[in-house]
């Protein structure tokens, strides 16, 4: 199974919709008058937002960043066509402060601490002075929490997101802290739920590093944070801002 088998393709059309609305709606905090010359996804899964990065931004370097071995050959066979996209395993292929866009989606909701501090500090480095980043995480507390728990609670009852317990935790903005840690890849460990996630307080380690110019919701913009799937961070460096 692929990773677009368990994403855009899922056979449930609700999760089909916002999974491939969530490419999208980040794209869409991009401004019509962006001009690009080296865009960088974080962590960029099978390709496809490089792919559509590549469909926009004629003629600018991207960079598909993916550690883990099997996602990284399916982004290399989806953009084997776009010579625009390079692809890259490693955080030193990456050069430093040239990024004008950075994306990084679904990604931060899978990292232990060390890994998270670690991903915000490689974001910070590549990031050009007067580059946007942008963040993309699923929203897993308060009402979006009890959505995604009774699906999940349909899908599989008595996984670790889909006990009752768990998700009412998450549903009154106390989510659970243990969440189960496994390997995506040798020596590549990664939280495969992601219940138990925060998107606050990975809001609060961003402010340490960036200024956040602009928060969205998706996939109804409209609702914010409050009803949606999924939130995005718009940053800048916070130094680009003072001088």
């Amino acid at each position: 199974m692929t990773y677009r088998d368990i994403t855009r393709n899922d056979k449930n059309p609700i999760k089909r919709l916002v999974q491939r609305r969530r490419l999208a709606d980040a794209l869409s905090l991009v401004g019509s008058d962006a001009r690009p010359r080296t865009i960088i996804d974080f962590g960029a899964g099978d390709g496809e937002l490089c792919k559509r990065l590549a469909a926009r931004f004629r003629g600018a370097r991207i960079l598909c960043y993916e550690p883990v071995a099997w996602l990284r050959a399916e982004a290399a066979a989806l953009v084997a066509d776009t010579a625009s996209v390079v692809i890259a395993s490693r955080l030193d292929q990456l050069p430093a402060g040239e990024g004008d866009l950075v994306f990084c989606m679904e990604v931060f909701e899978h990292l232990p601490p060390r890994q998270t501090a670690e991903a915000i500090d490689a974001i910070d480095r590549v990031l050009a002075d007067e580059g946007l980043a942008v963040i993309g995480v699923p929203l897993e507390v308060f009402a979006p929490a009890l959505l995604k728990g009774l699906f999940r609670m349909a899908r599989r009852y008595g996984e670790f997101d889909a006990v009752a317990g768990n998700v009412v935790r998450a549903v009154l903005g106390n989510p659970p802290g243990d969440r189960p840690v496994a390997e995506i890849a040798p020596g590549l460990p990664y939280h495969f739920h992601h219940l138990g996630f925060d998107h606050r307080r990975l809001r609060g380690q961003l402010e340490e590093r960036f200024a956040i110019l602009r928060t969205a919701g998706s996939p109804f913009r409209l609702l914010g944070t409050w009803l949606n799937s999924e939130v995005y961070y718009v940053l800048r460096k916070a130094s680009s801002l003072i001088r």
